[in-house]
């Protein structure tokens, strides 16, 4: 019976120890009279609400080019403006002769209907885009500040996958070049060659693409490039002696790549009238469409903690919130389920993209949508996003605590975005999603489960 005392002196050394590298010291208490530790939960139910996107930054690995109505999410049309790169310095080898030109739109996925009709019209941008690589550009762009679409490039009736015939081009839209635009760009650079980017944007400014009916399909265009073909001939001797003519056909390419601008205009034209303003559900769309504010009461959490704890030095062993999802659709038509969420703060939003930024911990925190059997359960499952938030709570409260103010609440939002790692695993790039996904989610009046954040903490 005497050895009780060390061993439970040794078991409560030992819960020390094994949580002192999880906890975050807030230093909003006093320090302890006594060495008993105290150790509390709490739950916080947290406000949440949408928010409609007029527009995110514009750096588009890939492009959405068409229109695509979901029944919950309302319209999503799509449209392209891009530059295109020359080869810079290529000059037309000896009696070369211009052929043709065309302009090629290569994807390899869609979402929607594979059968649905696109009318894709390109046009020519002659006003100008800027070149201007210290300004963003964002995904509410108006053509009509580029273009006045008087000049018609080219136009096609397609779609994403043939139903009967298989046609020649089953991975690409092609649009053949006007004649004259042929030999205008030959006659300009046959003898000079091709100058630097920005001097050859001042004769081809770039491109406009729009889709003008048709709801039912997005293309995920991988490239957008402007190929022109020519051909030339050279003699040579042949084994007999005499003389033979060789000719070759070639082609260059004019690319819309990294080094010139290029924005994918995105709008949803009946949002407001098909997405409801939110009750017992938030909603959550890309790209462009809807983010769900959440509120995080920090005052309230710090008068609980620091009740429970009765004066002693405040430590927050952990603060978790679970997003969960609900009604996924599994229907091919639907928007697919988005896969990451960043929760961060609203005030730090437009910087954090705008800069290409990571999330911290103190600041913004990546989320991932999961399935997993509901505990206790062989056959429910439960879909969520869990976002760990302790280093941001105690971070808030901390500089509540050093100002000798009391600490504000936290409006965060729930962000689709794509996530690049590299081979370790580690998060390299986060940025907006602009790929098509939704999500939608329990907020914090949900009946049975409302949005809430969970806390453990301690007093020393």
């Amino acid at each position: 019976m005497k050895s009780y005392p060390f061993i439970l002196l040794f078991l409560v050394s030992l819960f020390v120890f094994s949580c002192k590298d999880n906890l975050t010291d807030i230093g909003s208490g006093i320090q302890p009279t006594s060495d008993q530790i105290k150790i509390g939960t709490d739950t916080f139910h947290l406000m949440s609400e949408n928010v409609p996107v007029d527009f995110i930054t514009s750096i588009p690995d890939s492009f959405l080019l068409g229109n695509y109505y979901d029944t919950k999410f309302g319209s999503t049309k799509a449209e392209i403006l891009a530059q295109v790169n020359c080869p810079v310095g290529f000059h037309f080898p000896p009696l070369s002769v211009p052929d043709s030109a065309r302009i090629e739109l290569l994807y390899r996925t869609w979402f929607g209907d594979k059968f649905g009709s696109l009318d894709v019209n390109i046009y020519q941008l002659n006003k100008g885009l800027p070149f201007n690589y210290t300004a963003n550009l964002t995904s509410n762009i108006d053509p009509s500040a580029y273009t006045d679409q008087s000049v018609k490039l080219g136009e096609r009736i397609f779609t994403a996958k043939d139903a009967g015939v298989k046609r020649a081009d089953t991975t690409a839209i092609v649009f053949q070049m006007p004649t004259s635009f042929v030999q205008n760009l030959f006659n300009t650079y046959k003898t000079s060659g091709f100058p630097a980017t920005k001097d050859f944007l001042t004769y081809f400014q770039g491109l406009y693409i729009t889709a003008n009916y048709g709801a039912a399909s997005l293309l995920n265009i991988d490239e957008v490039n402007l190929r022109y073909f020519y051909h030339y001939n050279y003699t040579t001797k042949n084994v007999l002696g005499g003389d033979s003519t060789v000719t070759v056909k070639n082609s260059i390419f004019f690319p819309a790549n990294g080094e010139v601008r290029q924005a994918n205009r995105i709008q949803h034209p009946d949002r407001n009238s098909i997405v409801p303003p939110g009750d017992s559900l938030n909603y959550i769309a890309s790209p462009a469409n809807m983010n769900t504010r959440v509120t995080i009461p920090l005052n309230k959490i710090q008068q609980h903690m620091e009740l429970g704890i009765a004066g002693k030095k405040l430590q927050l062993n952990s603060a978790t919130i679970k997003v969960e999802a609900t009604h996924i659709d599994v229907d091919t038509a639907s928007a697919p389920t988005t896969k990451y969420m960043l929760l961060i703060k609203e005030e730090a939003y437009q910087r954090f993209f705008n800069n290409d930024e990571l999330p911290s911990d103190t600041c913004a925190v990546l989320g991932q949508h999961t399935v997993a059997l509901v505990k206790g359960s062989t056959t429910v499952y439960e879909d969520y996003y869990s976002y760990s938030v302790a280093k941001l709570v105690a971070n808030e409260l901390k500089i509540a605590t050093t100002n000798l103010t009391i600490p504000a609440d936290v409006k965060m939002l729930l962000v689709p975005v794509q996530v690049t790692f590299n081979s370790s695993s580690v998060v390299t790039r986060v940025k907006q999603d602009y790929q098509l996904s939704a999500v939608t989610i329990r907020s914090g009046k949900h009946a049975v489960s409302p949005l809430r954040l969970n806390v453990v903490y301690s007093g020393f």
